[in-house]
């Protein structure tokens, strides 16, 4: 077998189990290739990031969400993961022996960061398959747990069996922060990216003081965060990122550790001389539809862009007339953040995560 590097892949922690069973090198190596040869096709996303983990490189492969554009494939350090899952087990408080649930893919960063976690830190993991209700078939608590927030909406009925649980990959809607307050599992969203190793940063959604007013997000330790002249957040994350990383995200810096999501500035749309943030206007209508939606910019000839949304459902006149009315007096909404226009669709296109892709449903509405 491979000698492997202690310094950016140290070998398995003493405690580390997975589905129950407790494994050296060898005999995680031998499940690997069990999985891929006969398990399920999550399975052998298992099998096959294990591998990739337990071999010579010092890197390892990982696939972009392609939620704001063509998915890549990146190199992501080793020793950047280590460091990673070390800094969430102190921010979290994670001791060994913690028992977590794998319910995400091991073919992106935040399910491959979670054996990672379970490897270094000497967790007990389980893992299931990574669909919409992951705790469905699940009848044993767990101290922690990583979800989206698509997953989270579909558990709410058995969040009981997890104490910790973060959420990424999307942003959490005002509408799942409202369910999920009075719930006793501690739930944080999370901030972070593949480039950033998943999170470095988190808020908590539903305590006591979340209830009153959203908590900024705060950043793990060894982060610090600064703006650049676009107010877009710049990470200095030397233990998972050999650079500065430059963020497309515009946020209001609280401090140097503390902040508040704003938006992506390449989603901002510019109507009448009027800079408007689609997310900001999305929160504010989360308080109007339940439905799946999102906002975007369409051409215009007086205004240069018209801002529009996108309702997944399908075209209901009477529904219409009603939305727009809400539309039209709302007191949160100002007069740029109205719609101009509102269409229905009965499914979004998404990206392999699960995400709403924008650029694809706009195109496939209006082709």
């Amino acid at each position: 077998m491979t000698e492997i590097n202690n310094y950016y892949s140290p070998r398995l922690h003493e405690d580390f189990q997975f589905n129950k069973n407790q494994l050296n090198e060898a005999g995680l190596i031998q499940l690997a290739n069990l999985y891929i040869n006969e398990g399920e096709p999550y399975e052998e996303q298992i099998g096959e990031f294990i591998l990739d983990w337990l071999d010579e490189k010092d890197y390892v492969e990982v696939k972009t969400s392609g939620s704001t554009g063509t998915p890549k494939i990146i190199k992501v350090s080793k020793e950047h993961m280590v460091n990673s899952a070390k800094a969430t087990g102190k921010f979290f408080k994670l001791p060994e022996q913690t028992t977590a649930l794998l319910c995400l893919p091991a073919s992106y960063i935040a399910g491959k960061m979670m054996l990672v976690r379970a490897m270094v830190l000497g967790w007990h993991i389980d893992s299931v398959q990574p669909k919409s209700n992951p705790l469905d078939q699940v009848y044993k608590r767990y101290d922690f747990c990583a979800m989206t927030p698509f997953q989270l909406d579909n558990s709410l009925g058995r969040l009981h069996l997890i104490q910790k649980l973060i959420v990424g990959g999307g942003a959490v809607s005002v509408h799942l922060k409202r369910l999920v307050q009075g719930i006793p599992t501690k739930i944080y969203e999370t901030y972070g990216m593949t480039e950033t190793v998943t999170h470095i940063a988190a808020r908590r959604i539903n305590s006591k003081k979340s209830r009153k007013k959203q908590l900024p997000f705060k950043v793990l330790n060894n982060v610090t965060i600064a703006q650049d002249d676009r107010n877009c957040l710049l990470i200095k994350a030397p233990a998972v990122a050999d650079e500065v990383v430059v963020t497309n995200d515009v946020v209001e810096l609280i401090t140097y550790k503390k902040f508040f999501w704003k938006g992506r500035v390449d989603h901002v749309i510019n109507s009448g001389g009027v800079k408007i943030h689609p997310e900001e206007v999305e929160k504010k209508l989360q308080k109007i539809i339940l439905q799946r939606f999102f906002v975007t910019s369409l051409p215009d000839d007086a205004l240069g862009e018209k801002l529009v949304l996108f309702i997944e459902a399908e075209f209901n006149e009477e529904e219409l007339k009603h939305l727009q009315k809400e539309i039209q007096h709302s007191k949160e909404l100002d007069k740029f953040e109205r719609p101009k226009k509102i269409y229905f669709v009965e499914k979004f296109e998404e990206t392999h995560t699960g995400k709403i892709n924008r650029i694809n449903t706009l195109k496939a509405r209006l082709a």
